[in-house]
């Protein structure tokens, strides 16, 4: 019994060293907290609708990569954040959504805000 304990235990000790962990991308999210009450925006926020395989800013289909650039000509001058409405539909995978707010990170003066799937 006490040999096999040792083999199992090599065993484990092995496919430890041996395995590799990869990290995958951390996405911050905030909540919202207690302050000063949002000022009325000045602006109509901009819609996005997300899908598994499509994106529409304002009802015009955009490849996720070209999002960035959509938005920041949509944002105009100002230094109030723009409101970004995102809205999911039923398809759409949590990895779809991480790589958005992965695209939005990198986008200033945009504020997201996002919806329930619908």
């Amino acid at each position: 019994m006490t040999s096999l304990i040792d083999v199992i235990f090599l065993l484990l000790l092995f496919f430890m060293l041996t395995s590799t962990f990869t990290r995958f991308s951390e996405v911050e999210l905030t909540a919202a907290g207690s302050g000063t009450p949002p000022q009325a925006p000045t602006e109509a926020p901009l819609f996005l609708r997300l899908g598994a395989e499509t994106a529409q800013l304002n009802n015009v289909e955009l490849p996720l990569d070209g999002l960035a650039e959509a938005l920041a000509e949509a944002r105009g001058e100002g230094d109030a954040p723009r409101q970004l409405l995102v809205a999911m539909r039923p398809d759409v995978s949590a990895q779809r959504l991480t790589d958005l707010l992965v695209v939005l990170r990198g986008v200033t003066g945009i504020s997201p805000t996002i919806l329930g799937a619908s």
